[in-house]
Formats: structure tokens, sequence, C-alpha cells
């Protein structure tokens, strides 16, 4: 297991990781250093959870074993130029921004031990799903460690291939977006009806967390639930109607498509410095 660990990049998804790697007991909070430009956030952080702070991404990189990449996709240029060639060969570095592609990342950190990977949002309670891949340089010491990481934000999936790691920008890193959107649109639905809204919510919210559990315990295909609660000339069938006549299946095809073509577009930009423009004689 890592002895230590660090994150350049305070933000939302690394203080995640950091609560769920102390609540699980994975490693002690001294043993975590984080470097963030935000004063005020690196006083947020050290009162929290008691972490090391600092401003300085060099100082945080050397400070640790292993190293997370938590930075806004617009800060990677800056950060590979700041950080290139300063990582140990034993140093495992995993990054979790999005569209930096691990060739990217091996090209700019002079560095080959590098894990990608694609957490989404439920991690901030310990829900979330991970799926993650990895250079062949990685050992598998090195592997086990990311996965106790990744495990402290809920479930991970390995894939062997990094395609996949677009996909899944697309299904699970945006998917909670498709999910909360619904739960807005049947909200707004009953508040229609005549609900007051906070009943609204705790109804809606109670029938989806409910249909979510049955579809995962009782291992049937969702047409097949679907089946169970639609009776002929029924509530369910009329509402179905309205819903295919909708074209929600396409537009949520649609949805899911886009967000994997932008994804791949990140790839293509993302820790790419802009070429320069000739200066006007």
């Amino acid at each position: 297991m890592f002895s230590s660990i660090s994150f350049i990049g305070g933000g939302v998804m690394a203080e995640a990781m950091i609560s769920g790697l102390l609540t699980d007991h994975i490693i002690a909070p001294e043993r975590i250093t984080v470097s963030e430009p935000r004063e005020k956030r690196r006083a947020e952080l050290a009162a929290r959870y008691g972490v090391n702070t600092t401003i300085a991404n060099r100082e945080s990189a050397q400070a640790s074993d292993l190293v997370v990449l938590a930075i806004k996709p617009q800060a990677l240029v800056r950060v590979l130029d700041e950080l290139k060639g300063l990582f140990r060969p034993e140093q495992l570095v995993i990054s979790i921004i999005a569209g930096g592609r691990l060739g990217t990342l091996c090209e700019g950190l002079a560095h080959q031990a590098i894990v990608r990977a694609m957490p989404n949002t439920p991690a901030q309670i310990g829900a979330g799903l991970t799926v993650w891949t990895a250079t062949p340089a990685v050992t598998n010491t090195q592997r086990d460690n990311a996965r106790a990481v990744f495990g402290a934000l809920g479930k991970e999936v390995w894939v062997d291939e990094e395609k996949y790691l677009d996909m899944a920008t697309a299904v699970s890193g945006t998917g909670p977006t498709y999910v909360f959107m619904v739960l807005e649109a049947l909200i707004d639905a009953a508040v229609h009806l005549g609900f007051p809204r906070d009943l609204a919510h705790d109804i809606v919210i109670e029938t989806m967390r409910g249909s979510i559990l049955f579809a995962e315990k009782s291992g049937l295909h969702p047409a097949e639930l679907r089946n169970m609660v639609t009776s002929p000339g029924g509530t369910s069938a009329e509402a179905i109607y309205q819903l295919e006549k909708g074209s929600l299946r396409t537009v949520l095809s649609k949805a899911v498509w886009a967000a994997y073509q932008k994804s791949r577009l990140l790839g293509e930009t993302v820790g790419k410095a802009e070429p320069r423009r000739p200066i006007d004689q």
C-alpha cells in the first residue's frame, strides 16, 4: 500500500477522494499533501481534514509516492510544463482530468507510470463509479494502489483500452446529468398535477431510488421490468406511449453521443499548447 499521496489541485473531486481515503482509514491525514493556489481553499482543507497544504505544485508532487492530478483541463499545459521531468520512476501518477490522454500526460511529464480515470459526481458521497486504465509501465502493486484510491469513492471498473474512457465519460461521467434532469422533469410534472414541491421531490426521489434498487437486485432486463408494471390499457401503457411518441430513447441516445464526441474533442486539445501565430510584419 502507498505510504503517502499528493493532490495537485484541491477541488471538489480531490476533496471527495481525500474524504473517502480518510473514512476508509486507508491513509492518515498527515500523509496527504494538497497543492492548491487559493489560500482560502487550502485553509478549508487543512481545517476539515488535517492534511498538509501548499501553494507549490512541485513540492506537493515530490512529497509522495502516489500523485493525483485533479486540476481543470485548461490548466494542464501549465502544470505539465511545471512538473515535467520531476517524477521518480517508482512514483505513480493518477489523472482525473477530463480529456487528458495518456500519451499527452506521458510526454508532457516525461513519465511512464500513469493511470487515467473518470470518476463521477456521486463519488462525493462514496457512491461513485470510476472507470480507469493504465499505461503498460504501471506495476501490479501500483494498480492495487489505484484500486484502493478509487474504491474509496465507490465502485471501480478497469478497462484495458483507453478508448473506453471517452465512452465512460459520455455514459457514467455525464450520466448523473441525465438522471438529475429526469428527476427535475418528474418533480415539475408532479407539481403541475398539484403536489407541493417538497412533497413532489420526496415522492420522485424515493420512486427513483426504489426502482433502481429493484432493477439491481432483480437482475432482470429493464424491458422485462417495464413489462411487469405495464398493464394493457393501463396508466403505464398510456405514459409509455407518450414517451415513445416524444422520442425519449432517441433524445437520450443523441445526448450520450454528443457527450462522447465532446470527450474525444477534448482529448485532441487538452494538454496541447496552442500553436504560435506568426507575427504580422
